[in-house]
């Protein structure tokens, strides 16, 4: 059955692929970004595609921006069936050395951003006893990794925001929350964090900087184990876990994220046992 979706961050990578894979699939769409001038990408891939969507602005960090968004939508169309919280933003600095005014908007892009969007289109899905809400989070929502700890932490949070939300508002009402996983998806990682580096301040000549340099210069050694798939691949998986009747609290979306954070999901790798456990200790 067609479905009616809001993709936030669809001007570049991820939230373009999924966007046109559920235009593709037969789904109305309806994919935002903060600026819609920097819609080029997002239009030529739908060109490519042989596919029509709509751009919305949509500004994760602007209430009314987000209310002005779902209005339209369900002026529209009457009901949002699905909202994919894809906007997000990285950050490689050691806390010691981040600004604060970096943290504070890595929090309010990564999980502030989310949580705008999901209390927006609450009342909706509420109303219609029916609903999914699927955030693109990260392997870095399960496992904290090196000069990464302010976007493992807002990632974290959108894991927590997903299971408690999950834990009582599925069962109540029929609205069902996914964190999908992703390891990396494929890019040039050493000059995507060397321009974000520089863009915050530059490599700092102190005791960090030569595990920073270690952590850079690994880079393609990491690409060699799998860590990095293409946009097309991730937007594949999130398609799958939105045709589910049953879809899981979380899902990794390759092999190596599977292993890597193994540790933290061998026992419940769907979160399905977990959510269930939280309902009986605390709802029965």
């Amino acid at each position: 059955m067609p479905k009616i979706i809001l993709i936030t961050g669809t001007s570049t990578g991820l939230g373009v692929a999924t966007a046109v894979q559920a235009a593709q699939a037969g789904h109305t769409v309806y994919a935002t970004m903060r600026n819609p001038q920097k819609r080029g990408a997002l239009d030529a891939a739908a060109q490519a595609a042989g596919v029509s969507l709509t751009v919305l602005q949509l500004d994760v960090q602007d209430t009314a921006s987000v209310t002005r968004a779902v209005d339209t939508v369900i002026a529209e169309q009457g009901r949002i069936d699905v909202l994919i919280n894809n906007a997000g933003m990285g950050y490689v600095r050691s806390l010691e050395q981040a600004e604060e005014a970096d943290i504070q908007k890595i929090l309010d892009i990564n999980y502030m951003g989310v949580a705008r969007c999901t209390k927006a289109v609450m009342p909706h899905m509420r109303k219609a006893r029916a609903g999914h809400v699927i955030n693109i989070s990260s392997v870095g929502g399960l496992v904290g990794q090196p000069f990464n700890e302010v976007y493992c932490g807002a990632k974290f949070a959108v894991e927590g925001l997903t299971e408690a939300m999950a834990s009582y508002i599925t069962p109540a009402f029929g609205i069902h929350f996914t964190a999908v996983e992703p390891g990396g998806i494929a890019s040039e990682f050493a000059n995507t964090v060397l321009e974000q580096v520089a863009q915050t301040g530059g490599m700092l000549e102190d005791e960090y900087l030569p595990i920073l340099q270690k952590y850079i210069s690994g880079s393609q050694n990491r690409q060699e184990t799998g860590i990095y798939q293409s946009a097309d691949e991730v937007a594949a998986v999130v398609m799958q876990v939105m045709a589910l009747p049953q879809p899981p609290i979380r899902t990794r979306t390759s092999d190596w994220s599977e292993a890597f954070t193994s540790l933290k999901t061998g026992l419940d790798p769907d979160g399905l046992k977990q959510q269930s456990q939280v309902a009986e200790q605390f709802l029965n």
